[in-house]
This record gives structure tokens, sequence and C-alpha cells, in this order.
């Protein structure tokens, strides 16, 4: 039901919760150590693996140390002499062209400075030529020349160029040479991890535990005081927590916070916002508001519209509005208006049978009991009002507006933009995130024309269009399969408005191609996107990957896909397996496609229902009906239908399958064509029993056309007879089950046979 709009303005919302980026400004010098003991000390405990302690404020590196004499032969050494000169002046540029003519590996200090500076200018040449020195360091097993400093401000400029892999292998490689790096190093690798995608934020949480337990073995925490984590490198982690809606590992990192003397701030509630999201607690969402002023931590922005982004996540446009049309009136009582929200909703949920809430309130009840105890006691209080009135922003607006669009309420998006023309706040008018939206509405209701329309009217008022904005121009194009338009496009996206396509762009049009069957124009996208120096990503892969499945040319996608193998900077995934399973069971090369299964499972994926789907089509389109039996037992033991009192094997069947429709259809259908009743009343069970109505009149019309003389035979010998006892029975069942008149089912059947029977 839609929500009405607000009294005289438009509507509102949701935007990604807010960032928990630790990023920091690299002018700050980082004190990061070299891991080792103290001086002798008899109140000093050893850690149990002792450690090289070293202060690396100074770039000198341990082996400087214990090697005065060389390096002050080094530092006298002209070309040493003249490339430190270089740094010491800032002369970055200059220091890489005399690195680059030494005829020998300079000095640990010059090492260490050069890497440093060149991770300090945060561009896309001064990380590679960073990088090269690490490789040269470790064909060379020289990489410990380099300090902490230079190690850490290399792995957060990775990591904020996106290379969170590299990043995290740097970070990794510091902790087992005995560095421990700076928190603002480690806790923005952390932070990268926690935002990004695939296996990103379980990776975080073992950074964070590798770190944590590091530091944990020093009695003294002075020693490791700049490597401690604080409540940066706590929101980081908890941020990983909540984008897999990990509760009890929530729970667990923020009551160890005091640990460490870090204390919860409002980003830290902020984050627990998104955990409610993630796990389905829009109940508690105002809880957490009333935990963060109850606590006396100051109320921000980005808190509001957290809440705004999640209730409009829920789709629940309705509450959206309500605080947005409270914040516009001045109103302090929000808390008061979510509770009523509250009641509202758990009054259509009882009348509407829904239990969902139920089942995630009794499952992490006793986390949230302890998270927000406020939860509890709720109705002993009144709800606590706003320290202060906080008028709506464009970000506000803008994202009330994205529910509208995600509910394909087009006429309210415009509308919104429209009132957000006339506010007298200007931190209330629209910007190019707003515009955007606007866009993605038009062109999500193929309305493409009206979407060039208001991005013209963008160059016209001044609000830049950035990346983002062509990109949903051209995924529009694409999906009207207006591919020159797409073409044209990126040309005036580079050449006009001067902004250079990235990966997504590409991709886009990759998918594009496909959408045309144009195979040869995505591996020429691909190409050109490698050519302008744009490294593909793991959707890059598998979608030209997709092209050539599609296009009949699996081996051109397994030539793809062992590309992509051999990419460090991507990690292949089960999409990326199916997507190659499924090139060659379209052409009906089941021996192939088998063998690639079974290379998938060596390699720690197991199949899922788009695997076993792709492989059902193989077999039948080979005709070969005998491996659907083998393919069925696989997905009958992962589906969990085994008989009464057996115990599923985890090993061998780590998650539980729920098949679809298109899977078992399928099967069955090879069955009742290969005269399998048996097992085709097995899967068409199963089918019932995943709530999935079976198609009888397709298996009726079958069976008529190639099974209705089946056993009318009068002149088979007797042991011909026997032997098809069992099978008659199957087939008399199956006709029972489809309504057709049978000799044998005039009642209750069942597939086991009768003892006796004969």
């Amino acid at each position: 039901m839609n929500a009405k709009p607000l009294q005289s303005f438009p509507t509102l919302s949701s935007s990604s919760s807010s960032s928990t980026s630790n990023s920091f400004p690299l002018t700050q010098t980082l004190t990061l150590h070299w891991a080792s003991p103290p001086p002798s000390s008899s109140t000093t405990t050893k850690p149990k693996h002792p450690f090289r302690v070293h202060t690396a404020a100074n770039h000198t590196s341990p082996s400087d140390l214990s090697l005065t004499t060389t390096t002050t032969t080094e530092l006298h050494n002209s070309q040493d002499n003249k490339l430190l000169t270089l740094l010491r002046q800032r002369k970055t540029e200059e220091a890489w062209i005399a690195y680059t003519q030494c005829t020998h590996l300079p000095s640990a200090t010059c090492l260490s400075r050069l890497v440093s500076q060149l991770s300090y200018l945060n561009t896309r040449v001064g990380l590679t030529r960073a990088q090269s020195i690490i490789t040269r360091l470790r064909k060379e097993r020289q990489l410990h020349r380099l300090d902490a400093n230079s190690l850490g401000l290399l792995a957060v400029a990775a990591a904020k160029a996106g290379h969170t892999l590299y990043a995290s292998s740097i970070v990794k490689s510091m902790l087992r040479s005995g560095y421990l790096p700076h928190v603002k190093a480690w806790s923005a690798v952390v932070s990268r991890l926690a935002a990004s995608g695939d296996d990103g934020p379980i990776e975080a949480l073992k950074l964070f535990g590798s770190v944590t337990k590091r530091v944990r073995k020093f009695a003294d925490p002075t020693i490791v005081a700049d490597s401690r984590p604080d409540t940066g490198a706590y929101n980081a982690v908890l941020n990983a927590c909540a984008n897999l809606g990990d509760t009890k590992r929530f729970l667990q990192l923020f009551d160890e916070m005091p640990e460490f003397g870090a204390e919860p701030d409002v980003l830290t509630y902020n984050v627990m916002i998104k955990l409610c999201a993630r796990v389905n607690r829009k109940d508690l969402l105002v809880f957490v508001l009333e935990r963060i002023i109850e606590k006396g931590i100051p109320v921000c922005m980005t808190t509001l519209h957290s809440l705004i982004a999640a209730y409009v996540g829920f789709g629940d446009l309705e509450t959206a509005e309500k605080m947005v049309q409270a914040m516009r009136e001045g109103r302090r009582d929000l808390c008061r208006i979510l509770r009523d929200s509250n009641l509202e909703n758990l009054g259509q949920e009882d009348q509407a049978g829904d239990r969902n809430g139920d089942r995630y309130r009794d499952k992490d009840r006793d986390v949230f009991v302890k998270l927000l105890p406020n939860s509890i006691e709720s109705g002993n209080y009144e709800p606590p009002l706003l320290p202060k009135v906080y008028a709506p922003n464009t970000r506000d607006y803008t994202t009330l507006m994205k529910g509208y669009m995600k509910a394909g309420r087009v006429t309210d998006t415009v509308r919104m933009l429209e009132a957000m023309r006339r506010q007298d706040d200007s931190s209330s008018h629209p910007d190019h995130v707003t515009y955007t939206t606007v866009v993605s509405a038009l062109v999500k209701a193929g309305l493409m024309d009206r979407a060039r329309e208001v991005l013209a009217e963008m160059t016209r008022i001044g609000v830049a269009a950035n990346r983002i904005t062509y990109n949903v121009l051209l995924k529009g194009y694409c999906q009207q399969l207006q591919i020159d338009k797409a073409k044209e496009l990126l040309r005036e996206m580079a050449d006009d408005a001067g902004i250079e396509p990235d990966v997504v762009s590409y991709n886009i049009l990759i998918d594009g191609c496909i959408l045309v069957d144009d195979s040869a124009g995505a591996l020429a996208f691909f190409n050109e996107m490698r050519a302008r120096g744009i490294a593909p990503t793991k959707i890059s892969y598998t979608t030209l990957m997709k092209a050539f499945a599609l296009s009949g040319q699996p081996k051109l996608a397994n030539q793809v896909f062992d590309e992509m193998l051999d990419d460090p900077r991507v990690k292949a995934d089960l999409i990326a397996w199916n997507m190659l399973v499924e090139g060659y069971c379209r052409l009906g090369l089941l021996v192939e496609a088998q063998k690639i299964v079974q290379k998938m499972k060596e390699n720690g994926f197991y199949p899922d229902v788009s695997t076993y789907g792709s492989l059902a089509n193989g077999i039948a389109l080979a005709r070969k009906p005998g491996e659907a039996l083998l393919l069925w037992n696989e997905v009958k033991e992962r589906c969990g239908v085994k008989r009464e009192g057996e115990v599923p094997d985890s090993s061998t069947s780590p998650t539980r399958l729920k098949p679809d429709e298109g899977l078992l259809d399928t099967l069955a259908d090879i069955c009742v064509r290969a005269a399998f009743f048996k097992k085709a009343l097995e899967i068409v069970a199963c089918m019932e029993e995943y709530g999935i109505p079976p198609n009888k009149t397709k298996f009726t019309k079958i069976y008529v056309e190639m099974h209705s003389r089946m056993f009318t035979s009068k002149h088979a010998s007797q042991a011909r007879q026997d032997r098809r006892i069992e099978r008659k029975r199957a087939a008399e069942a199956f006709k029972f089950w489809l309504g057709l008149p049978n000799s044998y089912y005039g009642s209750e059947w069942r597939l086991e046979p009768i003892d006796g029977d004969g």
C-alpha cells in the first residue's frame, strides 16, 4: 500500500548506512613499531614468542641499527646521497628517477623514505611504483630493509585505491615479520575489507583478530600503544559483523572495547542501526536512537539519515515520511513517533499472521537484550527527546526519493525534486545525487528521453553529473538494446564531460552486448577496458564468460576463466564456476561439464541449484537419462531427503540445498521420458514438499504419447514378465498420481515394495 506524500511536500529514502572508513590524512606521521620486547626488566613479562621492538618514526630500519658502519658507508655513496637529498627535499618524482638509475640497491633509509613518499602521493602511478619496489625487494629477499612506516603507508594507499587484497597482504606480511603497524594503518585496511563484497567482511574479522592477538602478547600496553585498536578500529570490524548479520560476534567485540580503552561513539551506534536492519529487527531501530540520547552521545545528522535509510530499506516509506515531516516541523519527539509506528506495524503484522518478526526476535533476543537493555524496559519510561531540533537536508530528502524510485513511484520522485528546488534553505537544494536518483527512476521506467533531459538540465544549472549518472544512463540504453546510443554516450562521457569510464561502465557495456548476442563486441569492450589501464573485476570476467557461454563457445569461456584464476586482484567464485559449467552444458558436452564440477569441488566450492540445473539441462540435451538418476541421488542427499533416522554427513553436504522448480521439473521430465517412474514419483514428491506444483498436464501428455502401450505384449516370456513386475508397479503408481485409469492402485499407494507381492 503506497504511503501518502508529506503534507505540502512530496516524500523520501534509502541509501547505505554511514561509512565506517578509517581513512586518515597522510600528512600525519605514523609511529609504527617493529615488535620486540623492551630492554630486559624484571617487571616486564616477555611474550611467548619474543619479538624485536623498534620505533620507526625516524624511518631507520633495524638493519641500519645493527650495521651502523655499513649504513654510514652507503650514505656516503654518491648515488645514495643524491637520492636521500631529493627525498629530504620532497622531490619525489626526481627521487624516483634517481632510484631507477641506481646501479645497486639503495640503502634501507632511502628505500623506506621512497616507498613512504610514493604511497603518500595517493596516485595510481605512485602506488604502482611503490609496489614495484616491494616486488623487487621480495625477489631479492631484502624486504626487511623497509621500516614499518613505509609498509603501513603503502597498505593505506593500496586500500584507498581499492586494492584491498594487496593492502591486506601487506599488513599480514608485516605481522609475520614481527612488525606491528599503527592502528590507523591496519584499521584502514579492516575498514575497506568490511565494506567489500565476497569474503571481505570475514577477512576483516580475521585481520582484526590477528592484530589484537599480537597486541595482547605484551604485558606493558605502552610498548604497543600506537597499535592498540581504538574506537575507529572497532567501528570498522563491527561494520563487518553488521554486513554479515553476525549478532553474536558483534556483541562479543562490542563488549571487549573497554579492554583497550575504546568507548562507543555515535558511529558505533550508527553501525548498530545497520545491524538491526540486516537481521530484520525494525522494531529495535528506535531503541538505538534512545540509547544514544541516554548515554549522552551527541546525535548527528548521519544517525537520523541512517534511520531514514533503514526504514526505506524495509519498504516502510510511511514511517520514513513521518520522520522527515517531524524534522521539517522542528519536533524533537522523534522517539515517540517511531515507537507509535512500531505499535502500528506490530498490529498490521498480527492481522496478516506474519510471524517472521517473532522468529528473528527469538533468534537474537539475548544479544539485543545486552546491546539495547533499554528495549526491554521501554514500557517503564517516556521516550526521550532529541537534544535539539534537526532539520532535514538534501541527503535525507534524496534517500526518501530513492525509496520512491525503488517502489516505482516516478511521479513522487519528480515531485520531490521540484519541491527541493523551491526550498529556502540551501542545505536542502538538490545535488548531483538527487538528480542521479531522478535519472535512475526515469531509466527504470524506460523513459530514456526524459532521463536525458534531466542530464541536460544538470549541465544547464551547473550541477555536474558524475560517473554514476552516466553509468545509469548507459545501463538504460543497454537494457533497451540500444547499444549504438550507449556507445555514443560513452564517447560524450569522455570527450564532452571529461569523465573517464570506469570498470562499471565497461561491465555494463559488455553485458549489453550479451543482450544483443554480440560476443565479439563484448570482447572488444573488455580489451578496450584493459588497454585504458582499467583492471577487470570479477564481474568483468564472469560477464565475458557469459557472453562466450551463451554464444556456444565454452572453450573461450574457459580461457577467460583461466585468466581470471591467474589475476591476483580477483577471486573466482561459485558464479564463475557455474558459468563455465553452463557453457558446456548448453552444448550437451556433459563429460566436460562434469570434469569442471569435479574441479570445482576440489577447490572447495559445492554445487548449488544453478550448477545442478545446468547439469540437468545438459543431461536432457545429451539424452543420457542414466546420468539423471545419479544427479538426482546427489540432489536428494543435499536436500536432506533421506530415510527416516538417517543422520546427514556434514562433511559431504556442508549446506542444505533448496531446489527450485526448474531443476526438479527438468529431472522429472527426463525420468518420465525414460520410463523411470519410481524416480519420477520421488522427484514430484520432493516438489510437493517444497511447495512447487508439478505440471501434471505436461507429464500426462508425455506418458500418453510415449508409454500408453507399455506392458501390453502378450508374448513375453514368464522370466521377462517377472522382471517387469516392479517397473509395472511404478508405472501404475505414476498413472494413479496423474489421475489416469490404472489397474492396480485403486486406492492409496506407496513407493516401497509390498512384502509377498508378485
